[in-house]
């Protein structure tokens, strides 16, 4: 999703506004489906290949629109205020509509709001992150050791921050150029002959069987899923590669011409968040998500899924996103928070370099009291 304006109007990229119509799409076919997937092999299918690139194709996009720097001020205002903004939403939605216990933990994302939250901190701390070299494979490896910390899975959404952050990196360096220098018709032949080979697997292995899609969340760690370190190392490295593929895949299909769906890209925002309130409510106050058994009213169901994604993208329901992420921030409360996380970068940024020598002097077994003098006031 790109929350950001620019300057000067520029020509439309449909490719990515249909990509991410589709994406949207199959981000409430995901949740909707999630208390009845196991219902039947149609809907497991496609659940496994749903939440297999949905979000990291989402995530490379959201990179892919985030090239240009912007203030902190400007990052707060989009994302950290509307994340705010509809974390209350949703607290007064679950209190008043639901009649949910819950609390307004701030810390602690409801829903499908980590997303927010994650773009906030991919955004502020990307710029400096790509100033070291190996970003890439670091931030993979981040990803891959998260899933063997015991942390709470949702606090600040943290394990899927680490999780996803290589598919918006990638965004960030992606040349637009290369879709058209290499989406020639055997290039699509081959893609879709891919993710059919793909969606069988899905279908018909048995290992599918035994694993949990949640596998793909990149909020669980590896002993809620069962896994020992080897095996959540490996499958979660495996997921890594067919996110990337998937993306890809799936991006080679999309027409890059405008549509009568392409106007859907532009509003996902509005989808996103109306839809996960529709959600909660049919799954916390009804029994109808839990009982679509049958093919019929599985495709029904899918019927119902795309219906609602055009009613969430109205105007009028956009208009009211569109204010929240315009909500006026403090100048003195703007600058206040970039000097402060940019206080907090520079310190980790010192901690870093002073740990970096301390291991240098002991692999050359420098004197260990000597060091400690002399890093005394940076420990």
């Amino acid at each position: 999703m790109n929350y950001t304006k620019t300057l000067s109007v520029k020509p439309r990229d449909y490719l990515f506004d249909n990509y991410k119509a589709l994406l949207i799409t199959l981000v409430i076919i995901g949740h909707f489906i999630e208390p009845c997937y196991q219902n039947n092999d149609f809907l497991y299918t496609l659940k496994w290949l749903i939440v297999s690139f949905h979000m990291p194709a989402f995530i490379f996009i959201s990179g892919y629109f985030s090239k240009r720097e912007l203030p902190l001020s400007v990052i707060i205002r989009k994302l950290l205020i509307p994340y705010i903004v509809y974390e209350f939403v949703y607290y007064f939605f679950y209190i008043f509509v639901l009649h949910k216990e819950t609390g307004l933990h701030l810390l602690y994302p409801k829903f499908s709001l980590w997303y927010l939250l994650a773009l906030f901190v991919w955004r502020t701390v990307t710029p400096y992150v790509k100033k070291y070299p190996y970003y890439m494979p670091a931030a993979i490896t981040a990803g891959l050791l998260i899933g063997l910390s015991g942390m709470q899975d949702n606090y600040l959404s943290l394990p899927r921050i680490l999780y996803f952050y290589p598919f918006f990196l990638a965004g960030t360096s992606f040349n637009r150029d290369s879709i058209t220098k290499f989406g020639q018709k055997y290039i699509r032949v081959l893609s879709a002959a891919g993710i059919a080979v793909f969606t069988a697997f899905f279908a018909f292995a048995p290992v599918c069987r035994s694993l949990s899609v949640k596998i793909f969340y990149g909020r669980y760690n590896y002993d809620f899923l069962e896994q020992d370190m080897t095996e959540g190392i490996l499958c979660r490295a495996i997921c890594y590669t067919i996110g990337f593929a998937m993306t890809f895949a799936v991006m080679m299909l999309i027409p890059e011409r405008r549509t009568f769906y392409s106007y859907i890209g532009t509003r996902t925002m509005a989808i996103y968040l109306f839809h996960g309130l529709t959600y909660s409510y049919l799954k916390e106050c009804t029994t109808i998500l839990k009982n679509i058994n049958t093919i019929p009213a599985s495709i029904l169901l899918l019927g119902g899924c795309t219906l609602l994604t055009v009613i969430f993208s109205l105007s009028k329901l956009t208009a009211f996103t569109n204010k929240v992420s315009d909500l006026k921030l403090p100048a003195a409360a703007a600058q206040t928070a970039s000097l402060f996380f940019s206080f907090i970068w520079h310190w980790l940024r010192q901690k870093y370099t002073a740990f970096r020598w301390f291991l240098y002097k002991r692999k050359t077994n420098t004197n260990l009291t000597h060091i400690m003098f002399f890093y005394g006031g940076r420990f």
